[in-house]
């Protein structure tokens, strides 16, 4: 597992709501352009470009707990790839937020990955953690500046 975290000037619920209102990540996240909804948001297909690479993923979210967790399990052409969540904490009069991602991939998914992907298949963890610090440093700046 890799896992980041911040702590952001606004409460757990504000952070949880603007997460789990899944299309926004598009904002936040260096590698998601797009995103799909259906199922009342329960279900998604991701759209991500990396350098000259595009691809898509379906997700399914696993964990909406309001204010303490937001999770999704993601695949591409139907075998698991990962999954992506959000932890909620306070923190004082904000919010600790921990964006974590577990590797689930498979042989056929890994060579799936470097296809679609490019050579960052093979240093997927540091992307990752170097795309959450991204992520998280947009995602409260965004937020403390809505206030």
């Amino acid at each position: 597992m890799v896992s980041e975290e911040i702590v952001i000037a606004v409460p757990p619920a504000a952070v949880y709501a603007a997460v789990s209102d899944i299309k926004r990540m598009a904002r936040w996240s260096p590698e998601c352009f797009a995103v799909w909804t259906w199922s009342g948001g329960k279900r998604f297909v991701g759209w991500n470009r990396r350098r000259g690479f595009v691809w898509f993923t379906t997700c399914r979210v696993v964990a909406d707990e309001p204010a303490r967790e937001y999770a999704f399990d993601v695949s591409t052409f139907g075998m698991p790839v990962s999954r992506w969540g959000y932890r909620f904490d306070p923190a004082g009069e904000g919010t600790r937020v921990t964006e974590y991602w577990v590797d689930r991939r498979s042989r056929g998914a890994f060579v799936a990955g470097r296809i679609f992907t490019g050579k960052v298949t093979y240093a997927r963890p540091e992307a990752n953690r170097d795309g959450m610090r991204q992520t998280l440093a947009r995602l409260k700046a965004d937020l403390e500046r809505a206030g």
